[in-house]
């Protein structure tokens, strides 16, 4: 037979396939993925899991034709298999290869861009609009996992989809799993309808018997429809898919292909919204990813053997955050931690096992994350709200009108700020100094070692009143800065080196990148002055205009977008004090990030300790 895979060139090819060979191709998918992404890194778990899903939709339906949604999309790994790009995974989330998410631009049959969740309903309910407003004729089809159905703007787009006409088809793939276990009313409803069965088979028996009777009259097809929802109501009162206005079908085995080709079959000839609630398992067919799906969520490169990341660094800024929040919290029993799904991602977890009734994962859910904060906040508690910058930006409007407009004590724990890397423009952090930077009331932090990590946290926890943002980057810190530094103070940098020749003004990691370029620097006859701002809102003014007034030249360095990035904040507050000095701004430029390891961005955008020095040089000859 050969290896089917091999000559999967589009979904047409698929199609022919017999139930036997259907087989066959699920497991070669499963090897391939399972090979590339132990050397590439990415997301397998979640992709383990779909596989039979993928198959079956691309066997149904017809892309591009046909539009499927993939919700956050790091599941759709499958799908560009199944689409043509098998001969491009070695450059899976590497600079210049192809994404680990869809991408409009990379394939006609990735019809939307996708990267945070609960997005998929809306965008499919908007496109089946359009569509039927153009007059066109195709399926449009949302898959959502169940913790992305914990998202607000999920149950916004059901609810408006479901009182629409629209031919719409929703797919739950229901594993249990978002990031993490997944929590809260969603998950316990979902468990309840998986583990009982009884009312759908009794429904589906009524449909079998009425399809009997030949020439059955509206008056009989309406009674027994009254006897379908009486039934419903005493055996599962709570159905909300189909109170919402969606035909229910399900729950469905997600690793049967089978019977999900035949439902989507079903689905594809109903009028009006469909929600179909499949069951699959997270990383099935990787004993590894089955046993620990959260740690295979989104992985770097990997032994196959064992399932071990391969040149783990130790040490994080996630981890030395979760093991300092610890110690705080055992002397302040008001400390509590909040996470939107993410207590392993952030460093939580171990807070959640040492403080269970202090820990909060409020499931993917990043408003509700942060008003729930303040209202802790109101209520005299000291709540330590982690997330991922650019998941954080989400809830924009509560960190401005729920905390900080009441001026309240919430510590926003801000990880992955600055440049991720490989999962590219959906999740690089650069935006979060923008953003905060406006709001009144708010402080912005940025330690520059795992020790002014833990100075910071205890400073905004033991002596700050008012909102406050730690940002902090993903990974670790390779050396620890130099310091005379007393404790943190509101507002207060540090000078760590003291030059005649220029000013190199830089915050949180960037800091490490500054003194390297100082040595270039001094190689070539440079004396450069370092200083480690450390806080970006507000501003150590007199230091910064102390050391221009003596060099009179200034160059940024910062993790961020340039524009109303830490840089920015520095010229404009010496333009309104009049200060004119030759500076530079080395940030990132104003567009949407590219994928590629941290490093290899940094050179790519000259913000590396030697195009930076280059740049230098060259200012300081002209």
């Amino acid at each position: 037979m050969g290896c089917l895979l091999d000559n999967v060139a589009s979904p047409e090819y698929i199609k022919k396939l017999s139930p036997s060979e259907l087989e066959k191709l699920a497991l070669e998918i499963r090897m391939f993925l399972i090979k590339k992404v132990s050397k590439t890194g990415g997301h397998l778990a979640s992709n383990l899991g779909v596989v039979e899903l993928t198959i079956a939709l691309h066997r149904v339906f017809s892309t591009p034709i046909d539009r499927i949604i993939w919700d956050v999309g790091h599941q759709s790994y499958v799908h560009k298999l199944i689409t043509g790009r098998k001969d491009l995974f070695d450059g899976l989330r590497q600079l210049g290869g192809i994404s680990g998410f869809p991408k409009s631009n990379e394939s006609e049959h990735d019809c939307f861009n996708t990267g945070h969740s609960s997005t998929s309903i809306s965008a499919a309910l908007g496109i089946a609009r359009a569509r039927d407003i153009k007059g066109e004729n195709y399926s449009v089809i949302a898959v959502i996992g169940d913790g992305a159905l914990t998202g607000g703007m999920s149950f916004e787009a059901l609810n408006d989809a479901g009182r629409s006409n629209n031919n719409l088809i929703v797919i739950l793939n229901d594993n249990q799993m978002s990031i993490s276990k997944n929590v809260g009313g969603m998950s316990r409803y979902l468990g309840k309808i998986r583990t009982q069965p009884r009312y759908l088979r009794i429904r589906e028996d009524i449909d079998s018997f009425v399809k009997k009777i030949p020439l059955v009259g509206n008056k009989l097809h309406n009674f027994i429809s009254r006897i379908k929802r009486g039934i419903k109501f005493i055996i599962m009162p709570q159905m909300i898919f189909e109170e919402l206005g969606f035909k229910y079908v399900g729950p469905i085995n997600g690793h049967s292909i089978p019977e999900l080709t035949d439902v989507l079959n079903r689905a594809k000839q109903a009028k009006g919204p469909v929600f179909i609630h499949i069951c699959t398992q997270k990383g099935k067919g990787y004993q590894f990813a089955e046993e620990k799906p959260q740690i295979f969520h989104g992985m770097p490169p990997f032994e196959i053997e064992t399932g071990e990341v391969l040149n783990n660094k130790g040490k994080s800024y996630s981890s030395v955050f979760g093991d300092e929040i610890i110690k705080l919290a055992k002397n302040d029993k008001r400390i509590v931690a909040i996470t939107a799904s993410m207590p392993q991602g952030t460093g939580l977890d171990k807070f959640a096992k040492a403080f269970p009734t202090r820990f909060f994962d409020v499931g993917i859910a990043e408003q509700h994350a942060v008003t729930f904060s303040a209202g802790l906040a109101c209520n005299g508690l000291k709540p330590v709200l982690a997330m991922y910058s650019s998941f954080m930006q989400r809830a924009y409007d509560q960190i401005l009108h729920d905390v900080a407009m009441q001026n309240l004590n919430v510590v926003f724990a801000v990880d992955r700020a600055g440049i991720v890397g490989r999962d590219g423009e959906t999740h690089q952090g650069i935006y979060d100094i923008s953003y905060l930077n406006h709001i009144p009331n708010m402080t912005i932090m940025a330690p520059a070692d795992f020790n002014e990590l833990r100075e910071m946290l205890d400073y905004a926890l033991t002596k700050h009143t008012g909102p406050i943002a730690i940002r902090y980057p993903k990974g670790g810190s390779s050396k620890e800065i130099e310091s005379e530094f007393p404790g943190i103070k509101l507002g207060k940098g540090e000078c760590i080196k003291e030059g005649k020749d220029l000013t190199i003004a830089a915050i949180g990691d960037m800091v490490e990148i500054a003194v390297d370029v100082s040595e270039i620097l001094k190689e070539n006859g440079i004396d450069a002055e370092i200083i480690n701002a450390r806080f970006i809102k507000p501003l150590d003014e007199d230091l910064i205009i102390k050391s221009v007034n003596k060099t009179g030249m200034l160059f940024t360095i910062e993790n961020s977008t340039e524009i109303g990035g830490f840089g920015n904040c520095i010229i404009g507050m010496l333009d309104k004090k009049n200060i004119i000095v030759k500076h530079k701004i080395f940030a990132y430029p104003d567009e949407f990030i590219t994928q590629g390891s941290r490093r290899e961005l940094a050179t790519l955008y000259h913000i590396d300790p030697q195009s930076i020095s280059e740049e230098i040089l060259k200012i300081k000859k002209q």
